[in-house]
């Protein structure tokens, strides 16, 4: 299991990464949780570092990786 980081956005909710599979966890505040593949790990710390996650999302990460829904929306319950 990955540890979580909150994250401080109206988008999302909190972010996992593991370094060694290079797998990228996203939380939304929706409750939904997707899991993003072959993402470098300086893509997560630029995400970390970013003044708008949920820009730097829609632009660097959205639509660029291999994705899977691991919860639908409303499932989890947010941090």
């Amino acid at each position: 299991m990955m540890d979580r980081t909150p994250l401080n956005s109206s988008t999302l909710a909190s972010a996992a990464y593991d370094a060694t599979t290079c797998l990228l966890q996203l939380e939304f505040r929706s409750g939904a949780l997707y899991q993003y593949f072959s993402v470098p790990a300086s893509l997560y710390r630029d995400l970390l570092a970013a003044d708008s996650k949920a820009r730097f999302f829609n632009r660097f990460i959205r639509d660029r990786f291999p994705t899977t829904l691991l919860a639908p929306a409303s499932v989890l319950k947010t941090i």
